[in-house]
């Protein structure tokens, strides 16, 4: 089934005393571009949480918002080194004997040394927390997953309708073709009669030109073409893979046969075809940008 590029999910939950929040948002773009922003304590998960976003969708920018909200506990630590703490007491103590000086070397001492002691930020968001983030951010990817597959079932829809429309006008055209050879056989001998003024008509000459009018105009192999690149569309719409870049490709080929078909069709009715199918496939075009 077809999916779009576009989609959006967000869910919410609450765990011990904190709140959870994960917003993803999808648009389209030529590649996939992943772009995660996390409360601070995640950094750990996110290649896990990438790994879960590459699966649900190959092509298109996906933002990730993710926020962590309430809890009163502060966000910073203070922890010390232990061993430097005991290097200090142990040349502190060396240095009273060898000097012979008076005072103790106690708690007060050593913590004037603020080297002992360092700030950070919490690591330990707990595993707990990391994985409600996870499945958040799985049920999310699943409501955006949900919503681009409804909307790649309306492109689906739209899409067949139309390349339905351009398999009609190239029937159109091959019921016209062998009839614009005929009429211009007809103006030509008119034409050819007119100039000789009842002087005997050269019909190999005439026959020799009709020939090569219709080799010059025959769109036969455009319209086999173009037929196959249509029935090979419709194939791709039922496809289960992503198929955009696919779709996209056949659409360049199915332009050029339709230029070259215009090019070649020396026929106004043919031309105003050409102009149908030209319009018909730039809005297929733009609908198709927009799958993945």
């Amino acid at each position: 089934m077809l999916k779009s590029m576009t989609g959006f999910g967000k869910r919410e939950t609450s765990h011990v005393g904190l709140t959870l929040s994960v917003e993803i948002r999808s648009v389209n773009h030529r590649h996939r571009e992943v772009a995660l922003r996390l409360p601070k304590g995640f950094w750990e998960i996110e290649d896990k949480l990438k790994a879960l976003i590459y699966r649900h969708c190959a092509r298109g920018r996906v933002d990730v918002t993710a926020s962590l909200g309430g809890g009163k506990e502060s966000s910073k630590t203070l922890s010390w080194d232990r061993g430097l703490a005991k290097q200090y007491s142990q040349a502190l103590r060396e240095m009273q004997r060898e000097l012979k000086l008076k005072g103790e070397v106690d708690i007060t001492l050593l913590a004037g040394y603020r080297d002992i002691f360092s700030f950070g930020e919490k690591a330990a968001i707990d595993e707990k927390i990391q994985k409600a983030l996870t499945r958040l951010v799985t049920q999310a990817l699943g409501d955006l997953d949900g919503m681009r597959r409804r909307e790649g079932k309306m492109l689906q829809t739209d899409l067949t309708k139309r390349a339905h429309g351009i398999e009609k006008v190239i029937r159109t055209i091959e019921r016209r073709t062998p009839i614009v050879v005929r009429e211009y056989a007809e103006r030509m001998k008119k034409r050819v009669a007119q100039l000789l003024d009842g002087e005997p008509v050269d019909q190999g000459r005439v026959a020799q030109e009709l020939a090569v009018y219709a080799e010059r105009c025959d769109v036969t192999e455009e319209l086999i073409r173009l037929d196959s690149h249509v029935a090979q569309f419709h194939l791709l719409l039922k496809a289960s893979e992503p198929v955009g870049r696919k779709l996209d490709f056949l659409l360049q080929e199915m332009g050029r046969e339709v230029n070259t078909i215009g090019s070649k069709a020396n026929n106004a009715d043919i031309s105003g075809m050409v102009v149908e199918l030209k319009s018909e496939l730039e809005k297929i075009r733009e609908q198709v940008q927009n799958i993945e």
